[in-house]
């Protein structure tokens, strides 16, 4: 059941602006909203934990994103709710209330970045801001039935932006309109107008496909009639994209489990490759926030106390490897995609979790989910979720993903395949 007029989206609602007189500005007229991990001068920064919030002051300045959208025109409504220290991936907050799904209320929006999905997808706001180390703009993207953009690392500024692990976080955002996003990614990347390329080709991952528990007439055949209409079914390619993996990224042979090596639920390469960017991330964390939470020792809720507390305890142990791993991988995908290509691949590849699911089964449920998502975590490249209507009352999603610095490319093309992708489902 809807449980407010906001689905719960919000923590805080406030009105923002800084030019309203300016015509010209690219977001005049724009709503946002910002997921409370952002700095917002005179308000506390809550990390989605009354324990945080209330252990630290109001932020004295505003995070440059965030800056960079109310110059640009937008008005900010308020800050969303989050999962606590941005440690998950299903949009559950025990202490502020999970944010309903506006697609499919009994199931969860995806975390972390929830509260700002569901703003978007409610039709609160025209936009949002959220992060996306592992997957939080991704997976409740895909969820909550609309765009969300994770951009290529280091492309847009984290100044001001708590870190949960900062050598993998991005700015993400999220939009129902394909031109929206566009229009917010030229503000966020301060980049200018450019004319659409056409790509040269996009390369469909058909093992990832087949992990799918969605049909692929439904996922990867809408893209390919797509691509076929507009540019021709020469740019359209195939692989199998565990054993390109496997064999150009030697030093995922650290990772690799040798008992699941022929494994049918999931690839073993992009398993090894989630294994060593999730050692990398706890390592981090554990790095920026231990000290915190041993002094404080916060009420954290049920699967995200675990997974702190684990990070907490980790410990150096093929840290190197796990750098290793991102070298090796971004230059085979760079060497793959080539200049202008594409890799297509489902966002997710399943349905969204029932809100009231056992914890420990949702992470089950999402270490295939975490497969597809470390290949633009680990390699740093720009993807970008676009919903396809949905399967047994359910949203579905794909993605695109484009090398790194390839973000204004993979912005236009959304823009240019969307409606088409739309008519095609």
């Amino acid at each position: 059941m809807i449980k407010s007029l906001d689905y719960g989206a919000f923590m805080e609602k406030f009105s923002l602006q800084l030019s309203p007189s300016q015509h010209q500005l690219p977001l005049r007229g724009l709503t946002f909203a910002v997921k409370d991990i952002f700095d917002i001068e005179g308000y506390v920064t809550g990390f989605g934990n009354p324990d945080w919030a209330r252990t630290h002051s109001a932020a004295t300045s505003t995070a440059p994103a965030v800056m960079d959208l109310l110059t640009a025109g937008a008005t900010c409504l308020g800050k969303t709710v989050m999962d606590e220290m941005a440690y998950c991936m299903y949009g559950v907050n025990k202490h502020y209330g999970t944010p309903a799904n506006p697609c499919v209320p009994d199931r969860v929006p995806g975390g972390s970045s929830s509260g700002s999905a569901v703003a978007v997808a409610a039709k609160l706001v025209d936009f949002s801001l959220g992060t996306d180390t592992g997957a939080s703009v991704r997976v409740p993207a895909s969820y909550c039935g609309i765009l969300g953009f994770r951009p290529s690392l280091g492309a847009v500024s984290t100044v001001g932006v708590l870190p949960m692990s900062q050598s993998y976080d991005t700015v993400g955002w999220f939009a129902r309109d394909p031109m929206i996003l566009n229009r917010v990614g030229r503000v966020l990347l301060h980049l200018p107008d450019v004319d659409p390329i056409k790509p040269s080709q996009i390369i469909i991952a058909e093992d990832c496909f087949r992990l799918s528990t969605i049909p692929s007439d439904r996922t990867a055949q809408v893209l390919v009639k797509s691509i076929e209409k507009l540019f021709g079914a020469q740019c359209v390619k195939h692989v199998i994209l565990g054993d390109h993996v496997k064999d150009k990224v030697p030093s995922l042979q650290h990772f690799m489990d040798k008992g699941n090596e022929d494994q049918e639920d999931d690839i073993p390469s992009l398993a090894a490759l989630s294994s060593a960017m999730r050692l990398l991330q706890r390592y981090e964390f554990k790095n920026y926030h231990a000290k915190w939470v041993t002094k404080v020792n916060p009420d954290f809720g049920p699967g995200i106390s675990e997974r702190i507390w684990d990070a907490i305890k980790a410990t150096g142990e093929n840290i190197d490897f796990c750098q290793s791993v991102r070298t090796e991988l971004r230059a085979a995908l760079t060497a793959l995609l080539g200049d202008h290509g594409i890799l297509a691949l489902p966002t997710t590849p399943g349905e969204p979790p029932k809100v009231q699911a056992n914890p420990a089964t949702s992470d089950i449920f999402f270490s295939r989910p975490f497969s597809l998502l470390s290949v633009a975590g680990s390699s740093g490249f720009c993807q970008v979720s676009i919903p396809l209507g949905r399967y047994d009352n359910v949203p579905l999603a794909i993605s695109l993903v484009a090398k790194h610095g390839s973000d204004a490319f993979l912005l236009n093309l959304v823009e240019t395949l969307y409606d088409t992708l739309q008519e095609t489902i």
